[in-house]
Parts: C-alpha cells; sequence; structure tokens
C-alpha cells in the first residue's frame, strides 16, 4: 500500500488492546464488587448515595446501590446488570453474585499471570459451574409451608429491618401464598399482582395487607362522597375536560356577548361528557388524565367518586383487578366495559388519605401498606419487602431449599476441589479457582461480623470435611453452626441464578481484549431546516 497509512477509527477514539485492556476491565469490576462487598450479610454496612439534585438513599441492596452508583466504565457496568438481573430473577443474592463476579476474575487474573489463556480460565470455570448447579441440586431439600417464613426472615435479614422482622415475613408469606396459581401440577407465582404502597408515617408494626388495591391518591372535589358500595368503575385513558386545538391558535372577540356565547359552549361540552359518563350507569371514575374543574362539580352532585392523574401502571392494576376496561373514549362507557368493586373508600392514612378498592372481582390482588417513621425506613422497607416476596415466590415455585449462612459455598468449594482433582489439563486450575472464589462469601460474612475470616473459614472446612453439610457461620455467636437448626434457609435458586450469573458475566469480561472508546462529534450534526421540505 506503498506505507500509506489507513484510518479505520474516528480521530480522538481511544483504544486499549490486549494485556492492557484485560487487565483495565478486571479491575474497573472488581472496584465495583468489593464497593458492595461491606454491604453483604446481617452485620453488613449501609451505602449512603446522593444524586445530582441532592436526594439521599441509604442502602445495602446491592442492585440499588449499583444502579444509584451510575457507573461510567463498560466492564463494570456489565457486574452492575448481573446484580440487576439477580434482583428481577430471584430478589436476593444481589451483592453475593456482584461480589463473587468479581472474586472469580481476581482469580482469573492469576491464572493469566502465570500463562494460561482466557478461553482456558472460561473454559473452566464453565465446567465449575455446571457441577456446581448439580452438586447444590444434590444437597438441596424439599420446601414446606414452615420453610417460608424462615425463607422471608433470612431474605429481610441485614436490610435494616430486624426490630420488625416477624411482622414484615407474616405480611410476605400471607401475600405470597395468596396468589399462587397452579396449572399442570406447577405452581406459579406472579409478584406484579401484589403492589406495594408505602407512607412514611407511623410505625412499621402499623403495615398490613389488603385484599385489593391501594392507591396514594384522593377524590378531587371535597363535597364527593367518601364511601361508595357496590362499585361499578369506570378506568378512563382520556380526559373529561374541553378538549384543546392541537396545533397554537387564537379566537378574536368583536362583540361583547361573544365571551359568554364561547364560556357557555365549553360548558356544554363538558355538560355532553359528565352526562356520558352518568348515563353509563357508573360511580366510580379512575382517570388517566385530567378532569375540568366543572366536571368535577357536576359529578360530585350525581354523587360519583371522581379520581384523576392515575398513573398508567395503577391504571392496568385497577383493570386487572376490577374487570373492568381501560376505556379510551367517553362514547365506550357502557356497562361490560366497567369495573367492580365490594367498596371504594378514601380513608386517612397518618396524615393524609388513600384510596382503597376493597372486594374486587379479581381476588388475586394484593397490596401491602408500609409503614414508617421517615421516608428513608419505608423506602428501606419497600426493597426489603420486594426481596422477600421474590424469595418466597421462587422457593413455592421450585419447592427446594438450601441452608444458608456460607454452607453451600463451603460445600460447592469442597467437592469442586475434588473435582478438579480427577481432571487433567488445564481446565483443573480454573476449577480450583472457582473453588476458591466461593470461599469469599463465608470469608465476607466474618469479616462484616468482625470475627476472625481465616480461623472461621477454617472451622467450616473442617466441618463439612466431617460430612457437616449444613454447616454456615452464625455471625452472632461468632462460631460454625447447623444452618437449618438456625432456620437460616434460602431457595436453592438464589445460589444457582447467582453462580450462573456470576460466572457468565466473568467470562465476557474475559473474553475481551480490544477496547475502543469513541470520541464525541466534534461538529454534530445540524437539524434539518423545515422550510427546505415545504
Amino acid at each position: 500500500m506503498g506505507g500509506q497509512p489507513i484510518i479505520i477509527l474516528r480521530k480522538g477514539t481511544e483504544r486499549t488492546r490486549g494485556e492492557e485492556a484485560k487487565r483495565s476491565n478486571i479491575m474497573a469490576a472488581r472496584a465495583v464488587a468489593e464497593a458492595v462487598r461491606t454491604t453483604l450479610g446481617p452485620r453488613g454496612m449501609d451505602k449512603m448515595l446522593t444524586d445530582p439534585a441532592g436526594q439521599v438513599i441509604i442502602t445495602n441492596d446491592g442492585a440499588t446501590i449499583l444502579d444509584e452508583m451510575a457507573i461510567k466504565h463498560p466492564a463494570a457496568k456489565i457486574v452492575a446488570e448481573v446484580a440487576k438481573t439477580q434482583d428481577e430473577e430471584v430478589g436476593d443474592g444481589t451483592t453475593t453474585v456482584a461480589v463473587l463476579t468479581g472474586e472469580l476474575l481476581k482469580g482469573a487474573e492469576t491464572l493469566m499471570t502465570q500463562g494460561i489463556h482466557p478461553t482456558t480460565i472460561v473454559s473452566g470455570y464453565t465446567l465449575a459451574a455446571h457441577k456446581s448447579k448439580e452438586i447444590l441440586s444434590g444437597i438441596a431439600m424439599d420446601s414446606s409451608d414452615e420453610h417460608l417464613r424462615r425463607i422471608a426472615h433470612t431474605a429481610l435479614t441485614g436490610k435494616g429491618v430486624e426490630f420488625s422482622r416477624e411482622k414484615l415475613s407474616d405480611l410476605a408469606v400471607t401475600a405470597v401464598k395468596s396468589i399462587v396459581k397452579e396449572e399442570n401440577g406447577k405452581k406459579t407465582v406472579n409478584i406484579k399482582d401484589i403492589s406495594i404502597e408505602k407512607r412514611g408515617e407511623g410505625s412499621v408494626e402499623d403495615s398490613e395487607l389488603i385484599a385489593g388495591i391501594i392507591l396514594d391518591k384522593t377524590k378531587t372535589h371535597q363535597s364527593m362522597t367518601s364511601r361508595i358500595e357496590n362499585a361499578k368503575i369506570a378506568i378512563l385513558a382520556t380526559p373529561i375536560e374541553v378538549r384543546k386545538a392541537e396545533t397554537k391558535s387564537e379566537i378574536a372577540i368583536e362583540a361583547p356577548g361573544q365571551t359568554r356565547l364561547f364560556l357557555e359552549q365549553e360548558e356544554r361540552q363538558i355538560r355532553d361528557a359528565v352526562d356520558k359518563v352518568i348515563k353509563g350507569g357508573v360511580n366510580v371514575v379512575f382517570c388517566q388524565k385530567g378532569v375540568d374543574d366543572l366536571a368535577r362539580y357536576f359529578l360530585a352532585r350525581a354523587g360519583i367518586f371522581v379520581t384523576h392523574r392515575v398513573k398508567k401502571n395503577d391504571l392496568l392494576k385497577l383493570s386487572r383487578a376490577t374487570g373492568g376496561k381501560i376505556i379510551t373514549s367517553l362514547d365506550e362507557i357502557k356497562p361490560e366495559a366497567l369495573g367492580s368493586a365490594g367498596l371504594v373508600e378514601e380513608r386517612m392514612v397518618g396524615n393524609g388519605e388513600m384510596i382503597f378498592v376493597t372486594g374486587c372481582k379479581n381476588p388475586d390482588t394484593y397490596s401491602i401498606l408500609l409503614r414508617g417513621g421517615t421516608e428513608h425506613v419505608v423506602t428501606s422497607l419497600n426493597r426489603a419487602m420486594h426481596d422477600a416476596l421474590r424469595a418466597v415466590g421462587v422457593a413455592i415455585e421450585d419447592g427446594k431449599i438450601v441452608a444458608g449462612g456460607g454452607s453451600p459455598e463451603v460445600e460447592l468449594a469442597l467437592r469442586l476441589r475434588e473435582y478438579a482433582s480427577t481432571m487433567t489439563g488445564r481446565e483443573q486450575l480454573a476449577v480450583s479457582k472457582f473453588a476458591d472464589a466461593l470461599e469469599i462469601i463465608p470469608k465476607t460474612l466474618a469479616e462484616n461480623a468482625g470475627l476472625d475470616a481465616i480461623d472461621m473459614l477454617a472451622e467450616l472446612r473442617r466441618q463439612h470435611e466431617q460430612g457437616n453439610k449444613n454447616s454456615g457461620l452464625d455471625v452472632n455467636e461468632g462460631k460454625p453452626v447447623d444452618m437449618l437448626v438456625n432456620e437460616v434457609i434460602e431457595p436453592l435458586r438464589v445460589k444457582t441464578q447467582a453462580i450462573t450469573s456470576a460466572t457468565e458475566a466473568a467470562s465476557v469480561i474475559l473474553r475481551i481484549d480490544d477496547v475502543m472508546a469513541s470520541a464525541k462529534d466534534e461538529r454534530p450534526k445540524k437539524k434539518p431546516d423545515l422550510s427546505d421540505l415545504e
């Protein structure tokens, strides 16, 4: 090519290749894992995060911390995404999966310095992950209704709500058991059928489970009744107000009487809209958009309960609970499109009102009202309750549980080392590093509780070598105990999902050997001049 340089990347693009790229990615991912490591376990610490607007979040939930950190590095984002996936799939174990990913990468870095190729490490890690799931299936036990409360109890531990775990565990188990569906012998739980509303006033002990829907809204007119029995509900996605012009327009008033005529015309339009609602046999209206002041007055006179500016998500929940259709035109308000409920009532909760829709057509709809002294308390409660609901739901669906307290990880490490000794080739080194990485969980539990991690890990290994496969770390007693006896249990899926996700994330990061960061365009494209198109 005559020595002519060939430029294939935009000017200013930063490119990192080879060992430097691998090292940079591993360091970024490990930094994220270290950031959340101190939050693991019952004695884990909290993180305080502030956003640009000054809003403060205090939490030790791994997925929340990584989401709020606004991570920029692409490899570090992979760890954050893994924690988010863990949260969505099983609710609990978000910190575990992040810490495990970081430790797998640490082991891989050691192996790479010894000359082992990343693809060999990935292959060994994949074999170890498959073997781990096989071992976990062997040590897992069948769950029963008695275990569900302890699963919720374990999921809530370390979330800053220890003083009310018994109350919250009962709420979580009762709510989940109420929405279990069984088809062809398989149980399914849709956590979306359980709504969570929070009110930062009162005591956590005031939290309650409601069979129905709770809306953090109020009626739109003071003269409206606060209680409607045998409710016929119109769920509107259209406003009850004068239609505004779609384009900018002006109205010219040329005579004194024209203003009055214009206002009378608007009033007629509102009256027509209200008449359509009344003739439809409606006595409760939930509207996604606005309801005109005059329309509220007329509807209140007709004895109709009205709430507007309802969120779309709440509208969908109301539709599912009451059996009503979401109406997009007032002409569609007919008896067959309406939802039904035994009672729609506005009640005082703390220092404000909330709307309760109970006795719904669909009985599998429940809401949990969380109470607490401050907004920070109820926000933490909300995250903790999400974890507990999901964990209980997963246990019901799979019907399998394992002991907690680091017990499965120590057992897996022991069995994986035995498995590695039967292998030939370099993959056995990766399997051994995988076993070492799993022990970061009991080690971190000990460190966060102020215990000697080396002593605790040595004692746990001894217990498991003697056949005590359920022996885990009791951070309160400061010694290994049988976790089943202490009723510290977790759903099997929490462990299998964490191992699968951590292995996949580490494998993706290890395969990267070239990072190209594109420079911003210094000359942004001009918007087309629409006048040229005319």
